[in-house]
């Protein structure tokens, strides 16, 4: 069951952000501004930005201040400047035509110096949801996206946070993106109602910690 699509990542991360029990997990977003983006790097040091519609990976830039400069990264190639300005009036032309968000950027936990993030899918099925898999998402050598139509490698959810972060119990952190795709299910649900299919996408820190980094009503 399809149900209702919904595109906007700004929508679904606002709903998301409306309930105090998941808007922990949610790191820093808003909707992109030259303004917003200079408040953020001097925040955080690296952000995401990324098509408020759209999905694949496609048109996603990693944007860092660091002791260089200033720089982005699209798909392998990394370009550094002297000073914001100069670096925003690159970042222009690279962007898509499109309405972005800037996003917190997060430490993921890497396996051999790979990223690596986790999808969740969930079908509903009557009146009840179904999980349909938990999988990990292996980043493609050189890339700081996961995806796996850009190269991303599969493994079981169990597997990545094995190999990434062995030192943690993963039956327990397993448990807690299980138990927080419920809750976030339900608000969704309140939100927008009619959907029937939703993959959402988590990081894990290299601390261990959770996070979501965005929901898909039409999940690949």
């Amino acid at each position: 069951m399809a149900g209702r699509q919904l595109a906007s990542k700004w929508r679904k991360t606002e709903a998301l952000l409306s309930d105090s029990r998941i808007s922990g997990y949610i790191p820093k977003t808003m909707p992109y501004s030259n303004t917003a983006l200079h408040s953020m790097l001097q925040r955080y040091g690296n952000v995401v930005i990324k098509p408020i519609v759209g999905g694949g990976g496609y048109g996603v830039i990693k944007v860092f201040r660091d002791g260089r400069g200033y720089g982005f990264t699209y798909m392998d190639r990394t370009r550094i400047y002297r000073d914001y300005s100069s670096m925003a009036g690159a970042l222009k032309r690279v962007r898509v035509k499109r309405s972005y968000l800037i996003q917190q950027g997060i430490s993921l936990a890497r396996i051999a110096g790979r990223p690596i993030d986790y999808r969740v899918k969930v079908v509903k099925n009557g009146e009840h949801w179904e999980f349909r898999s938990m999988v990990g998402r292996l980043a493609r050598p050189g890339l700081f996206v996961t995806n796996l139509c850009k190269g991303g490698t599969m493994l079981t959810c169990r597997e990545g946070l094995r190999r990434s972060l062995p030192r943690i119990k993963i039956s327990a952190k397993r448990t807690e993106m299980r138990n927080l795709t419920i809750t976030c299910i339900g608000v969704l649900e309140r939100h927008f109602p009619g959907i029937g299919e939703l993959g959402f996408d988590y990081a894990v820190d290299r601390s261990g910690r959770i996070w979501i980094l965005e929901v898909n009503t039409r999940p690949q």
